[in-house]
């Protein structure tokens, strides 16, 4: 501590002094003060006088109660459940018996196809079967179910002896002629290794998958699947999807439990992600996985981890340069656009493009997939459907640019999907007045989801959005169970969808899958008398269904556009035909065809209501009569 400083002997002087000192500094504080003070009153005086402001009243906000919707009328667009009238008796197998699995959540695919080339769409549905620690003693083992149309949309079940009739896990479906002999061959994904199966004709498949080299690893859990040619070169290489690093170890020793209950199914964000797989086809049946070189191996830039826990796929030249792109839906983690280089090789540009992830910045939980010219025009629309509370989304473009937009709040059709689990997701022109309509199928996982969130539901309706033309804000509006029917609106646990005409009357009929259910095979029975055109396109080659093919038809300033790819939805292929609804009039217009290998064929004077077969080798067309309306028992 410092000493304290004693003053010297002559301190009284210094007192004085200072008090003279103190007593001026006084007077001068006194002046400062009085000269404030002055200033003060000034600006009191100049406030005090100015003109008084009125009261800043509070207005009220009046708050829309519901979303303005166009003022045009819905036409009525029923479905009939026609699923055991027409012979089909199959039943989804999940494999549920307690211990809640994450695949038994996931359901099996489905396909419309024609697999003996009698010119009307057969039906192909994929089984899942008991976990091999559960099998049921003597229990008959599941296999997937081939339906065989005979043309009015009546099914006969040739499974048996088909080669068809093998027991797996499967979970989707790619149907494509891989080695270009005029029969479609089918490719089934599952947990587990995958399956190849070359068509032979007279309804006879055999598994070439070890000769083929596509069966991935034991580990992986494939998902949607799809055929299309990556590399340009004019053969059909093939994409599979695979979701994420499951075991039946991990998944028990993760101990998922609901709010006040027991155990649940688990989430995908405890789970690893996975990487897709892409075969390039080599000739001579013998594929090479080039998933690496390829540029579709994703991973965090941070972490290196595996990004990719994928459920859906659709292929589409996006940017109109004569090369298939791929879009893939991801769940919980941002989706993929593999940009193709034209040669093989892919640009993942999903952020960049604007598809990632949601407005907010975050990823959803996305299923299914679709690809559409729903505006007809040059813009293309990406839908997706996602997860509980999470609202489908529709992801548009301007043109070919590769930049997208959510447009799915503003055109009315996000706020109407906020609540359901939505899978399987198609562009479909249900009323044939030549605009793609919306239709999902939904579904939660947990059968007790109810106990816990009273706005969900195991079984959920599935969903149709009718469009009623972009001239409207509100483009996309919900059909009323009264236009659309009970049987289509019935709730289900909805999974796959696919959509095909399997009577021959013109309009699209629907299939929906459902997991540990039985399907739900809905026939379109809407009477507009509204007129359409069918194509069906024969490719060279080693691509006989001339996948990836564009065809235009141009008529009354618009131009109705749709892409020769079956692979949509979600583990789903529909039928390769394609479809234009044509309103009142007949007139088909032009129709402008460009195949695969950049080729052009104009078309002209094609009648209405008719199925014509287009042939590259010649361009010439050939039509084929459609059935008379067939009356089925209500």
């Amino acid at each position: 501590m410092a000493l304290r400083h004693r003053p010297p002997s002559n301190a009284p002087e210094h007192e004085e002094r200072d008090d003279a000192i103190i007593a001026s500094a006084l007077r001068w504080s006194l002046v400062v003060m009085l000269g404030l003070a002055g200033v003060g009153g000034g600006v009191w005086w100049w406030i005090s006088s100015a003109p008084l402001k009125p009261p800043t009243s509070e207005s009220t906000l009046t708050l829309p109660t519901s979303r303005l919707r166009p003022d045009v009328s819905m036409p009525p667009m029923p479905f009939s459940d026609i699923t055991t009238h027409s012979g089909i008796d199959f039943i989804h197998e999940n494999g549920a018996s307690g211990e809640k699995l994450l695949p038994e959540t996931m359901g099996g695919g489905c396909a419309f196809l024609d697999f003996d080339n009698d010119g009307d769409q057969d039906l192909l549905l994929i089984n899942g079967c008991h976990w091999p620690w559960d099998t049921p003693a003597n229990a008959t083992p599941e296999t997937m179910a081939l339906y065989a149309n005979d043309g009015t949309g009546m099914f006969e079940n040739i499974t048996v002896g088909s080669g068809l009739d093998v027991s797996l896990y499967g979970t989707g479906v790619a149907v494509g002629d891989y080695d270009g002999d005029g029969k479609v061959d089918l490719f089934v994904s599952s947990v587990g290794f995958d399956r190849l199966f070359r068509n032979l004709g007279e309804g006879i498949f055999v598994d070439v998958t070890a000769q083929a080299g596509v069966a991935g690893e034991e580990t992986d859990w494939g998902t949607s699947c799809g055929w299309f040619d990556a590399d340009c070169d004019g053969d059909l290489d093939l994409f599979v999807s695979n979701y994420v690093a499951w075991s039946r170890e991990l998944d028990r020793a993760q101990d998922f439990r609901l709010i006040g209950g027991g155990r649940a199914y688990g989430r995908p964000q405890n789970f690893a992600g996975s990487f897709p797989r892409l075969y390039r086809n080599d000739g001579e049946g013998l594929f090479s996985e080039v998933s690496k070189e390829s540029g579709i191996q994703i991973r965090n830039a941070a972490t290196d981890v595996r990004v990719g826990k994928s459920l859906g796929v659709v292929f589409d030249d996006l940017d109109g340069d004569g090369a298939m792109d791929v879009v893939v839906a991801n769940d919980t983690v941002q989706n993929f656009l593999f940009h193709n280089r034209g040669n093989g090789f892919f640009d993942e540009i999903g952020n960049l493009a604007g598809i990632a992830y949601d407005i907010e910045g975050k990823a959803r939980g996305a299923m299914g997939i679709d690809i559409g010219r729903f505006r007809n025009d040059n813009e293309v629309g990406i839908v997706i459907g996602n997860f509980a509370n999470e609202m489908t989304a529709l992801y548009v473009s301007q043109g070919h640019q590769l930049q997208f937009k959510d447009d799915a709040v503003s055109n009315g059709l996000g706020p109407e999907t906020r609540l359901e689990l939505s899978f399987g997701v198609l562009f479909v022109d249900v009323d044939l007045d030549g605009r793609l309509d919306i239709l999902s199928a939904n579904g939660h996982l947990e059968e007790d989801i109810n106990k816990v969130q009273k706005t969900q539901f195991y079984e959920q309706s599935p969903e149709l959005f009718w469009n009623c033309g972009s001239e409207h804000a509100t483009e996309f509006l919900p059909v009323p169970v009264s236009l659309c029917g009970e049987a289509f609106c019935k709730p289900m646990v909805g999974r796959a969808t696919a959509i095909a005409d399997i009577d021959g009357d013109g309009d699209l009929d629907l299939v929906i899958t459902a997991s540990g259910a039985c399907p739900r095979l809905l026939r379109n029975d809407q009477s507009l008398g509204h007129h359409w055109l069918r194509l069906k396109l024969v490719g060279e080659g080693d691509n006989s269904d001339a996948i990836g093919a564009m065809v235009e038809v141009h008529r009354e300033g618009q131009v109705q556009s749709r892409c020769v790819s079956p692979t949509r939805s979600y583990q789903s292929q529909c039928e390769l035909p394609l479809t234009f609804g044509l309103g009142v009039s007949d007139v088909v217009g032009t129709v402008v065809i460009r195949w695969p290998d950049g080729k052009k064929t104009e078309l002209s004077s094609l009648a209405a209501d008719r199925v014509h077969v287009v042939r590259k080798s010649d361009s010439e067309t050939s039509t084929q009569k459609i059935n008379e309306p067939q009356s089925y028992s209500r």
